[in-house]
């Protein structure tokens, strides 16, 4: 129905922190309300900041290891300040989703996808195996993916469209590089004002009765590595110079070598992936860091 709002707030919604954790307050239990009618327009409600503190496991006294990155040098924020572009990861990034695990989660096979995506995420297999893994669990028809759309679109993550615009207004152009699936991705890029030609993503392939047939594996992003392939193939075909990489998972750093993203900006506002973070450039809770910066 249209106008209806649609709460989605679980345990799901939570950051995952480790035991070992970070200093600085973390951001806010976020519960996102959703409007269908017009496609992905969202109101973020925010609850008290305790409520999210008591679910964190945080040692009894309150203290937790500093991340030494999570103030940037000024060398960081000048090669922010001039980039020529910047590419997003999306899952747990640009939504607060993982979008196979929503995927799977509709089609029955939740749990076991979710095993596969959090060694990925950790860089514990190779990409393409827990791709691989992970699909073949799943077997989505072409009905499946758009019904999954429909009920379960994406909740784009506070602060995201206030950053593209910001960085659309210092001339600095956006791309959605991701392990996730072109189907899934193009309705998140449209509402954020992103080209669809600035998605790199799996794709999937069906059948001519929509029946699941795989995915397209000569796609960048279908394989580790696959990332810093991208941007390189980025800043080739656009003449850039530098480029930044923005995501939560060991695929995002991989991005980041000789050739690939010249910084990589660890987002740990929804997943909280601690041997990606320490070894970012910078690691931020909160995109409005990032606007802060630009401005």
């Amino acid at each position: 129905m249209a106008g209806l709002i649609r709460l989605r707030a679980s345990l799901r919604s939570l950051p995952s922190v480790p035991r070992s954790s970070f200093a600085r307050t973390p951001p806010a239990l976020q519960v996102a309300a959703w409007f269908p009618s017009p496609l992905f327009h969202s109101a973020n409600i925010r609850e008290s900041r305790a409520l999210l503190v008591a679910a964190l496991d945080v040692s009894k006294d309150g203290s937790s290891a500093v991340l030494a990155n999570s103030q940037p040098p000024k060398g960081v924020i000048e090669t922010l300040r001039n980039a020529d572009a910047v590419c997003f990861d999306v899952d747990s990034t640009v939504i607060l989703d993982e979008g196979i695990d929503e995927l799977a989660d509709f089609c029955g096979a939740g749990k076991a996808v979710a095993e596969w995506t959090s060694k990925a995420m950790t860089g514990t297999v190779p990409f393409e195996e827990a791709l691989s893994a992970r699909l073949s669990l799943i077997k989505p028809s072409l009905s499946q993916v758009e019904e999954c759309l429909k009920k379960r679109p994406p909740r784009i993550s506070p602060g995201m469209a206030d950053l593209v615009k910001k960085l659309k207004a210092n001339n600095i152009d956006v791309f959605l590089v991701s392990g996730g699936f072109r189907q899934m991705i193009k309705p998140v890029a449209f509402e954020l004002g992103i080209p669809p030609e600035n998605i790199i993503a799996n794709h999937l392939l069906f059948g001519t009765s929509g029946e699941y047939a795989g995915f397209d594996p000569t796609e960048p992003t279908s394989r580790s590595g696959g990332k810093a392939k991208a941007v390189l193939q980025i800043k080739q075909d656009h003449g850039y110079k530098a480029v930044v990489m923005i995501g939560d998972g060991a695929t995002d750093l991989e991005a980041w070598q000789p050739g690939g993203a010249n910084l990589f900006i660890c987002y740990a506002g929804v997943q909280m992936r601690e041997p990606v973070a320490v070894e970012a450039d910078w690691v931020v809770f909160y995109f409005q860091e990032l606007i802060t910066k630009l401005s």
